[in-house]
């Protein structure tokens, strides 16, 4: 017999009640909380879908022998260098991003390429049916023998419709979209997504299918549905840019297989998706010259070097409060480096307010941009301009000095190989480095020995 009860569970963290509430103890959000039926059937042997017939037993982990799978070429040079070296088999993956970034234009080809490599690839949609795949994919280019395109919701038919094809790789477009008869639920509510994630995840563990997951996004920007899909997965991926924008970046938040720290540029055309292989060109191509407030400084984007220009303005303010404001780089690193300014510099900024901006939409995480920050916010204060050929990096320690960064060649030949001249680093970073032939290498300890050399 089935039984069916009433509960209330909120459609952000997966909290649930037995009665609605105005605001969720769990996340702490307002009018979350929708109404469910759950129906439980108490009927012994029945088999889950995708469930395995034998039972692990628990071995010593001396005994467990260890297997280094080869990486599936995801066909894009970008994609693999986000994922770690490309798709792991068994690996189970979250894409999200707006609405209309170009999410499935991105999976579609990729499963154009791995299908042209000889892989078998099963598309499922529940967004579009297989003409819409089709007119994509004429327009893409995008079509392999050995892709397949399912138009399906139930989980049940992606099931059988796996073991008709027996895929390498499964696409699921997207995974709000998809339900699971038995949950009495509508399709996107919390019950639904975390259940078909979780047979989606045993299928790829058990049968040693790569399957992507499309996910989409709420207007803060994170994943829609509860947080358990994000630790459920191995891999979260986020496609961003700007719909006016014909650059998107592909980054990676989580990532059990590899680095967090990549990223992948590629430039939306009318015949899909391209890779950018020299992003410093990108970011810089628009770079004004001899403007005060604009410095270019040498990043790392995990073992890419990438070089992106700082804008800084200063301007005076009426207000007893200054207005600080940063985009692409912490809002509290903007403070503290100002601190710094004034405390070690002498720069009186407490009547200025002050704006950062990272050219390009790149998010700088690591402390090496900031002597660039400071040397940003100097010249816009002073209103001089830096020279044209120069670089800068290092990280900023609250006395004012410059601390050492790593990877200093890499980021010195990026410099070089984009024409530069000059570049300002870490005088602790050289040790035991000789510098190229071509570019000036100016150490420095202290900022204000930076804004010396580069503001006389």
């Amino acid at each position: 017999m089935a039984k069916s009860k009433t509960k209330f569970v909120c459609q952000e963290c997966g909290a649930e009640s037995p009665k609605w509430l105005g605001k969720c103890p769990g996340c702490h959000a307002w009018n979350t909380f929708v109404e469910e039926i759950e129906t439980v059937v108490k009927t012994p042997g029945v088999a889950i879908p995708g469930a395995s017939a034998s039972r692990e037993r628990p071995r010593r982990i001396a005994d467990i022998v260890s297997a280094q799978e080869p990486r599936i070429d995801a066909g894009s040079g970008e994609l693999n260098r986000v994922l770690g070296g490309g798709l792991v088999p068994g690996s189970l993956i979250l894409v999200g991003g707006d609405p209309g970034i170009g999410k499935s234009t991105l999976l579609l080809q990729t499963s154009h390429a791995l299908a042209r490599e000889g892989r078998r690839v099963l598309y499922a949609t529940g967004e579009e049916s297989s003409r819409q795949i089709k007119m994509r994919a004429e327009r893409l280019g995008a079509e392999a023998p050995t892709l397949f395109v399912l138009s399906e919701t139930n989980t049940d038919y992606i099931f059988e419709a796996l073991d008709e094809v027996r895929p390498d790789v499964l696409i699921v477009d997207s995974i709000q979209t998809m339900y699971q008869p038995g949950v009495a639920s509508a399709p996107g509510s919390v019950s639904q997504v975390r259940e078909c994630t979780s047979l989606f995840m045993r299928i790829a563990k058990q049968r040693g299918v790569a399957t992507l997951l499309v996910g989409h996004v709420t207007k803060e920007g994170a994943i829609a549905g509860p947080r358990l899909l994000e630790h459920m997965v191995d891999t979260v991926l986020y496609f961003e840019g700007e719909r006016h924008n014909t650059y998107r970046m592909l980054r990676a938040v989580k990532n059990r297989f590899g680095s967090t720290n990549e990223i992948g540029i590629f430039e939306m055309i009318e015949n899909g998706l391209t890779e950018v292989k020299n992003p410093s060109e990108l970011f810089l191509s628009e770079r004004p010259l001899g403007v005060a407030g604009s410095t270019v400084v040498a990043s790392m984007e995990g073992t890419r070097p990438v070089l992106v220009e700082l804008q800084a303005l200063v301007s005076a303010t009426n207000f007893p409060s200054p207005r600080r404001m940063a985009t692409g780089v912490d809002y509290n690193r903007l403070n503290l480096i100002i601190a710094v300014l004034e405390k070690r510099v002498g720069l009186h900024m407490q009547t200025h307010d002050a704006y950062l901006n990272v050219a390009g939409g790149v998010k700088l995480d690591e402390p090496a941009a900031d002597l660039g920050i400071a040397v940003a916010l100097a010249s816009s204060f002073r209103d001089r301009p830096t020279r044209p050929e120069d670089v800068v990096f290092g990280e900023v320690g609250l006395t004012g000095e410059v601390r050492g960064v790593s990877r200093l060649d890499q980021r010195v030949n990026e410099a070089l190989k984009l024409g530069f001249r000059r570049v300002v680093v870490p005088e602790k970073s050289l040790k035991q480095w000789t510098p190229p032939r071509g570019i000036e290498v100016v150490p420095v300890g202290t900022v204000a020995e930076a804004l010396q050399i580069l503001l006389p």
